[in-house]
């Protein structure tokens, strides 16, 4: 399946200048991880600025599912009332967490450190990721698949561990779900539980726990890793939470910005936390001109207002280490990188092969198709800029929400329209993306 039952699709063409300013969703992973430890916390929990895109409100069902009071009390403000570390009461369905990998696989860390047996499901693309990178460490927990796909695939059927165990785990890739399940499973087990990582992940999780009261601690291991040890059985308490604007999201007017010509943009409160600006970074290597402002700390992560002008761009080679801070960028990037004068390699990004699509070969069919040279070695993508795109492509998304925002990014600047088959999965991560950028100047029909 390639796309949606009742597929969507729109063009982008060049447009004017993109101006104004925006604030863009809430932070994804922010979104589902308070809701996650606002249900495992005791007494209430206050959440403000949460993404109210289809993958964060299936996490909340989940939550609710799961024994915890979850209540939308405004715009994009929640309450939860959670039932206590080891306290979610067995969920009487399924849980269906449609396209999103980051709630399914963080909510069954959460539910394997609970003596309660859950079903997890979710979309057809969601049926074919892998999670087994996943459920192995928490078998080592004392979790057990009792009913699944093959190879670890959904649906499947866990049963968590009754008297779970702490454990030290070495992740085999630099995930923050990896890790982010086994702290959460390891919030029930006595003693401590302990996360290795060879290059350091984002660490939302962390830094939120650490928010709601548990006693972690994070030191680095060797030359770019992290050891994170969490002491189990804690009494997480309610807490205020608010989500910073995804820059995950913001990558998306930030390039649409700097390849269309005379555009000046701000974006507000833009999360910066270092373990995120991997884009940022690559971004201004290139040439781009991206100023910060505001900045401030609030729940742990930094964020800050960005102001975005139109830049002329350079190919750079982006390094392996980097691909962590960034593995959600680089279909926009390599969006920039085609619009840059000069070659642009981008390294080490085998974590694209096992994302909502096959990322890496979507994003070089997305280029190609539309008149730039591309080519796939190895790992490795690697972009020839001649500093405009033909246009003119048909891109088809795979059911993959970046995709389709990529390529509509690529239209508003390229020699003639881009055109996607499918802009409906785009509201699991940005519902407003399309009036929002309509509203900067964009031509999007």
């Amino acid at each position: 399946m390639t796309h949606s039952e009742h597929s969507t699709p729109l063009e982008a063409r060049a447009s004017g200048p993109l101006t104004g300013q925006v604030r863009v969703p809430g932070d994804k992973s922010i979104s589902h991880r308070a809701l996650i430890l606002g249900a495992l916390a005791v007494g209430e929990t206050r959440i403000s600025g949460l993404l109210e895109g289809e993958d964060v409100l299936n996490t909340a069902k989940a939550m609710r599912a799961l024994g915890a009071r979850v209540a939308r009390t405004g715009d994009f403000a929640w309450s939860v009332h959670g039932v206590g570390v080891g306290g979610f009461a067995e969920p009487s369905s399924a849980l269906d967490f449609g396209n999103s990998g980051t709630g399914c696989r963080l909510v069954m860390g959460a539910v394997a450190g609970c003596p309660i047996t859950a079903t997890f499901d979710g979309d057809a693309s969601l049926r074919s990721r892998p999670m087994r990178r996943v459920l192995d460490p928490l078998a080592l927990m004392g979790a057990r698949v009792t009913a699944g796909g093959e190879g670890g695939r959904l649906p499947l059927t866990l049963a968590g561990a009754r008297d779970p165990l702490p454990i030290v785990y070495r992740t085999p890739v630099a995930s923050a779900q990896i890790k982010s399940a086994v702290l959460l499973a390891g919030l029930a087990a006595p003693g401590v539980t302990t996360v290795i990582e060879q290059e350091a992940s984002r660490d939302h999780t962390e830094l939120m726990l650490k928010h709601f009261g548990a006693e972690i601690t994070s030191a680095r291991e060797g030359a770019h890793g992290r050891r994170i040890d969490l002491t189990g059985q804690p009494e997480l308490h309610g807490a205020t939470v608010v989500v910073p604007a995804d820059p995950s999201s913001a990558a998306f007017p930030v390039v649409a910005a700097l390849i269309a010509e005379g555009s000046d943009l701000l974006l507000s409160d833009v999360m910066t936390n270092p373990l995120r600006t991997g884009l940022l970074t690559t971004l201004r290597e290139m040439g781009a001109s991206i100023e910060e402002g505001e900045v401030r700390t609030d729940t742990g992560e930094p964020m800050a207002r960005l102001r975005v002008r139109a830049s002329r761009l350079r190919g750079v080679e982006v390094p392996p280490e980097r691909a962590p801070s960034m593995i959600d960028e680089y279909l926009v990037l390599a969006v920039a990188a085609a619009f840059a004068e000069g070659t642009t390699i981008m390294r080490g990004l085998h974590e694209l092969r096992v994302k909502e699509s096959d990322r890496l070969a979507a994003t070089a069919d997305m280029l190609r198709i539309n008149g730039v040279k591309v080519e796939i070695a190895g790992d490795d993508l690697i972009v020839e800029g001649r500093g405009h795109v033909p246009g003119g492509g048909l891109v088809s998304t795979h059911m993959d929400h970046r995709i389709a925002m990529s390529a509509l990014v690529m239209g508003l600047a390229s020699d003639r329209p881009v055109k996607v088959d499918d802009t409906a999965f785009i509201a699991t991560s940005f519902p407003d993306f399309i009036p929002m950028m309509r509203a900067l100047g964009a031509e999007l029909a």
